[in-house]
């Protein structure tokens, strides 16, 4: 058997590489630019290695019933890991992933092939662009990971943005999101008071030590017209490897303080991560 090896290819938006996992057969890590930016195990597309994806499929999990099929828009495509779980845990469900940088899209089908059938569509586009020309109502769930590098672009990052996704998602649908800030939380304050303008319903998912200021780090962030299943969120990522807390209501209303929506001539991309904040692991 041929031993696998790294993927090395230059795109329009950076250097990428894939990386084989020695621990894994079939695994691989995707970097743009040295950062980390995806994992996946082609023969078990229901492992999410990266904490902040297990969060994202944690929501993906509570979000309907069980095995359920789902529409579900992706703005950001990575490695595909997370639109690989929907195909695994939720079968018949309709995909489609928007990646503005179309030689990752080629590697990666090309490096890590969908399997036949995954209901998957792969759209070459900038993230906001494609979601403005989304018809009204059309998606059960919308999970936004955008990073530019390991910064989310600023025009993802407003009020204007929000209510676009509010419109694409149809009444009872979830706006999902893998943000990332340390303290003083200007940026995450300001993106909760973008969706707290346009959703009834928000939760914050994050490790302690990430919202008690001590470190940089991801937050999820669960945006919806709803009530999401608090418990067995919590549940859920409670259990991990790297426990995380739940909060809503009225905790996360405290968390926005004063922090106001952001208008588009206003926006900023996110910060930068100090060194070291995500390391590859």
């Amino acid at each position: 058997m041929n031993e696998a090896i790294p993927v090395l290819r230059t795109t329009d938006h950076g250097t990428v590489k894939l990386m084989p996992d020695v621990d894994r057969e079939r695994a691989w890590l995707l970097t743009v630019d040295g950062a980390p930016q995806s994992y996946v195990d082609l023969d078990e597309p229901t492992h999410l290695e990266f904490e902040y994806a297990r969060r994202l499929g944690h929501v993906l999990d509570v979000v309907a019933e069980p095995g359920w099929a789902l529409d579900v828009v992706h703005l950001g495509g990575g490695a595909l890991t997370l639109p690989r779980y929907v195909a695994a845990t939720r079968p018949g469900s309709r995909q489609d992933v928007v990646e503005l940088d179309g030689g990752l899209l080629d590697l990666v089908t090309e490096q890590l092939p969908l399997p036949a059938g995954s209901g998957i569509a792969l759209h070459a586009a900038d993230a906001r662009a494609w979601l403005e020309g989304a018809p009204d109502d059309s998606a059960d769930v919308l999970v936004g990971d955008v990073f530019g590098g390991s910064r989310i672009p600023a025009h993802l990052t407003t009020l204007a943005y929000a209510r676009t996704a509010e419109r694409v998602l149809r009444p009872g649908g979830v706006y999902v999101a893998n943000l990332a800030d340390g303290a003083p939380f200007g940026f995450l304050r300001s993106q909760l008071a973008n969706f707290a303008a346009v959703f009834e319903e928000l939760t914050l998912i994050a490790e302690p030590g990430v919202l008690r200021g001590r470190r940089f780090g991801n937050a999820v962030l669960v945006a919806a017209h709803r009530q999401t299943d608090i418990a067995a969120l919590s549940r859920r990522a409670a259990a991990d490897a790297f426990p995380a807390r739940v909060e809503h209501g009225s905790a996360v209303r405290e968390f926005i303080g004063s922090a106001r929506p952001v208008e588009d001539a206003d926006a900023v991309p996110s910060p930068v991560p100090p060194d070291g904040a995500f390391g590859i692991g």
